[in-house]
């Protein structure tokens, strides 16, 4: 495993959501299996937008596509933890946006996982990128956390 993260749970993170984890999370090793965490960066981001009033993926014009993904793990996450995901934004595009989350177990301050992706957002028809909307912008500047040299750093030789 890598070395913990420099993030911390009180000053980094600008949103959070608390999920609860499930027997079927752990694999044949006792812990959260590594897809388990992609899945709780989506629902704590898209839960988080659907909160803000901001994203209607039933019916709404635009859909955010993912289009880059990746996560740096630093310690286990198992059943029956409960996660706490931090969440904040460190790029707006024209048209995409940079989430990062923190997964933190129970209520430790050393951050368990840390992930990202990308949101290019499209025209829900036509697949096109297209503007994020001015609501959603103003959302997304709520949670923006620009980034540090020294996160450019950890992130290059990571």
């Amino acid at each position: 495993m890598l070395e913990p993260s420099a993030f911390s749970r009180s000053s980094d993170y600008r949103a959070w959501r608390t999920i609860t984890t499930r027997w079927e999370d752990n694999d044949a090793y006792g812990h959260m299996n590594n897809v388990v965490h992609y899945s709780l960066f989506d629902t704590a981001v898209n839960g988080w937008l659907i909160e803000q009033g901001v994203l209607d993926f039933i019916g709404g014009a635009q859909i955010g596509l993912v289009v880059e993904t990746g996560c740096r793990y630093f310690s286990e996450l198992a059943f029956p933890d409960i996660v706490k995901a931090g969440i904040r934004v460190t790029r707006i595009g024209t048209s995409s946006a940079r989430y990062e989350v923190g997964l933190f177990r129970n209520e430790r301050d050393v951050v368990a996982a840390e992930g990202h992706f990308v949101h290019v957002y499209v025209d829900r028809i036509t697949r096109r990128p297209s503007p994020i909307p001015d609501r959603l912008r103003k959302v997304l500047r709520e949670i923006l956390v620009p980034v540090r040299h020294t996160d450019l750093e950890q992130e290059r030789r990571a």
